[in-house]
């Protein structure tokens, strides 16, 4: 059955406030919970922060009194739904525990809608951003191990492989090697604009993690991985943001954020298998089909033009947490030493890249190289986490 988010109606805005013993939501059992239901919950925490953060860019800019106080109304149930979903995290995991779950998400979400894309040019986008997520799994999986004395396969519970993807080091290139081409928003399909909005936001999440716990570490390895990785995830975001149009208006951009919350939302309301998170996932996909609806009036009112010209008639087909292993395998064999160039990407160093590199390095080994030297010491071996098989060793053209 089709679902248009644009057809239903939700709970009215006046009724959406919660008092505290409403937000005062259970957390997950970490020992307990499906992976991917943490995952859900941390992807759905970025997409209520790139909401929220939006709203108020928008606010910014926006002259219009009556306007902004909707924007604020809406803005403030967005921040209660971020609360809610995003304290449904025990509070028994430790950072770096959540640092993998983070990457867990950023691997088989950025996989999934690497394979949905039908675009090639966004498509590549996410395969070559993909296989660096995946080796900053692998770091923070040896740094888990090292220091917390534990292995990430209790919390990846062998849905996604930990071992080397493009290594660290090379994913630090010159800033404007990171822009990438944006799509034409008048002839992409409205699944890659969301795919966009989506990965954007859940790298913009990672990228604020990173900014803000690195240094609550006190082990100096710890604060220097965290501190490379989050520098890197800064490219991510500057790599995917640039994929939307900037054209669009910001009616158009706040339709966009609120049909694609609906979209996920009822995605992971259909794909959920605990049923206290399904329920929350219910809850708020009827408070955003009202903030869909009201974001629809101001784009027909300010735009001047059809909600229906822009967005997909029904939502697409869900957006789904699964294994992405034998497709990773191909990426690795195929990309694994893809660097870009200016808007494109090549499988040679060039000298704008290698330049780069020499400054950042400076001679020494990264902190994401030390992290495996270290564990190996200290463990008698690198943590990995392979099944069925072997996995393909990755051969670079470019050497440190």
């Amino acid at each position: 059955m089709t679902f248009n988010p644009l057809q239903e109606r939700g709970i009215p805005l006046d009724r959406q406030l919660r008092n505290w013993s409403e937000l005062n939501v259970t957390p997950i059992d970490p020992d307990h919970v499906d992976p991917y239901t943490r995952c859900r919950i941390i992807a759905m925490n970025g997409i209520e922060v790139e909401a929220i953060l939006f709203s108020h860019q928008f606010t910014r800019r926006c002259p219009d009194p009556a306007v902004k106080q909707q924007l604020a109304q809406v803005r403030y149930i967005e921040a209660q739904q971020q609360k809610a979903v995003n304290w449904l995290l025990p509070g028994l995991a430790s950072v770096l525990e959540t640092t993998i779950a983070y990457e867990q998400v950023a691997v088989d979400l950025t996989a999934w809608v690497a394979r949905m894309e039908p675009d090639p040019y966004l498509k590549q986008a996410y395969q070559f951003g993909v296989l660096e997520d995946f080796d900053h799994l692998y770091r923070y999986a040896n740094l888990y191990e090292m220091i917390e004395h534990r292995k990430a396969e209790k919390i990846v519970d062998n849905l996604t492989e930990v071992t080397p993807g493009r290594p660290t080091y090379l994913h630090h290139r010159h800033p404007i090697d990171n822009l990438r081409q944006p799509y034409d928003k008048t002839a992409t399909e409205p699944i890659s604009k969301l795919h966009a909005l989506t990965i954007m936001a859940a790298e913009q999440q990672t990228m604020n993690f990173y900014m803000n716990v690195g240094p609550t570490y006190m082990e100096p390895i710890a604060r220097q991985l965290y501190q490379e990785i989050g520098l890197i995830e800064e490219e991510h975001v500057t790599h995917y943001e640039s994929l939307v149009d900037p054209g669009e208006t910001w009616w158009e951009q706040l339709l966009d954020h609120e049909y694609n919350e609906c979209y996920l939302y009822h995605s992971f309301m259909e794909t959920e298998s605990d049923p206290k998170v399904r329920a929350i996932w219910e809850l708020h996909l009827n408070m955003e089909l009202e903030h869909l609806r009201l974001a629809a009036e101001l784009f027909k009112r300010y735009d001047g033009r059809d909600p229906q010209e822009v967005v997909a008639p029904a939502l697409p087909a869900p957006v789904t947490f699964e294994p992405n292993k034998a497709y990773l395998r191909e990426l690795l064999e195929t990309q694994i030493d893809f660097t870009t160039i200016g808007t494109g990407y090549v499988q040679e160093a060039h000298e704008r890249f290698e330049q780069l590199q020499a400054q950042i390095h400076g001679g020494e080994a990264p902190p994401s190289e030390r992290v495996i030297d270290e564990n190996r010491a200290k463990s008698g071996r690198e943590y990995r986490l392979e099944t069925e098989g072997p996995h393909p060793v990755p051969s670079l053209r470019a050497d440190r």
